[in-house]
């Protein structure tokens, strides 16, 4: 019996492992033998008695390829942005040719005096968004008369009344068988105050007060004239330049015809209640000598059709007497009719005989271009 592996004999261990070695692999190697080795497979060579004829394919036929043409690349037009106008360009002749002057109806607020030879009204029509008030004379009658629209020159505002400075020419006019309208413009008397870039505030009042004739049922719409002394003559002179609904003008010491000339003289005037971007905009205008030349009638006196008559004084030490006979030649250069009258040792306002003979030729030349009511 052994109790444990000390006592196995070392010896007789190694030959048993020895034999159990020994017949394990016998077995192995009877396994692995336990069939024939298998013979090679013969293969069989075929007799030939020429080469083989080796078959040409016949060729499939390929398609042509379609060439795509690479797509030609198409530049993407550039767009130039539009230039934003300048925004004091509606205030250039052109600006103001592109515009209307529709006015609307005139308003009778009251009736000031009854003459011989017309009834005085106070009066109020639209003009540009605002109320402009101003006076309207009638002759007796029915009419319909023609119409003459008188622009005042300037007064300061403390010291203006409705039909300063035109109601003589108005008087006179009447007389004679002429329906005839003051504006007061704006900011002057009664009206609402609003802006007048280069003075062209009080143009779109006057030509709206044109455009309002015809609410009028004695006024014949279709015989307007237009009459303007000192500032009232600058703002005639524009109307011829953008207006075709003036038939004739009379320029009664009419402020100069070149914008840069006016301003030098008396300044470029601005409200304060003006927006900023207004004001910016304006002094930049002012002081651009190429801009004033395009708000300058001169320079557009080819778009005047109607017939023009000037006068002045020479004494006038408020409208030189140049300016006058520059506009004059410049009418004549471009081939406008025009009559001009200096009046020797007249100042700014005419007085006695001159105002007279003023009168008494205004009222000829508006009776062979307007006819007279009468």
């Amino acid at each position: 019996e052994i109790n444990s592996i000390k006592d196995i004999h070392p010896v007789k261990v190694t030959l048993s492992l020895k034999f159990l070695t020994v017949t394990i692999l016998a077995l192995l190697l009877t396994n692995c033998r336990s069939g024939p080795l298998p013979e090679p497979t013969a293969i069989a060579e075929q007799p030939t008695s020429s080469p083989t004829a080796t078959a040409t394919p016949t060729p499939t036929a390929t398609s042509t390829p379609t060439i795509t043409p690479t797509p030609t690349h198409t530049p993407t037009p550039t767009i130039t942005p539009t230039p934003t106008p300048h925004p004091m360009e509606p205030f250039t002749i052109e600006g103001l040719r592109e515009r209307d002057y529709p006015g609307g109806t005139i308003n009778i607020r009251s009736v000031l005096t009854t003459t011989a030879t017309f009834t005085r009204y106070y009066i109020d029509y639209p003009s540009d968004n605002l109320t402009i008030t101003g006076i309207m004379q009638i002759p007796p009658g029915d009419g319909p008369f023609p119409v003459v629209v008188l622009n005042h020159g300037y007064i300061p505002q403390s010291r203006y009344w409705s039909g300063a400075d035109t109601w003589r020419a108005a008087e006179y006019l009447n007389a004679h068988g002429y329906l005839t309208l003051s504006s007061d413009f704006r900011t002057w008397g009664q009206s609402d105050s609003g802006d007048n870039f280069f003075r062209s505030g009080l143009l779109l009042d006057a030509l709206n007060l044109v455009g309002s004739v015809g609410s009028i049922p004695q006024a014949d719409p279709n015989r307007i004239g237009m009459w303007g002394h000192s500032m009232g003559g600058g703002v005639t002179t524009k109307a011829i330049t953008v207006d075709p609904r003036i038939k004739a003008a009379v320029l009664y010491a009419p402020v100069s015809a070149y914008d840069p000339e006016v301003i030098d003289r008396w300044g470029a005037g601005i409200r304060r209640e003006t927006e900023e971007r207004l004001v910016a905009a304006y002094a930049d205008a002012v002081y651009s000598p190429t801009f004033l030349e395009r708000t300058s009638p001169i320079n557009y006196l080819e778009f005047v059709t109607a017939p023009v008559q000037i006068h002045i004084g020479t004494a006038d030490t408020s409208t030189p007497p140049e300016w006058s006979a520059n506009l004059n030649k410049a009418l004549i250069k471009a081939d406008r009719e025009v009559e001009y009258f200096v009046y020797q040792g007249q100042g700014h306002a005419f007085e006695g005989e001159s105002w007279r003979l003023f009168m008494e030729r205004v009222t000829d030349f508006f009776d062979r271009h307007l006819g007279s009511g009468f």
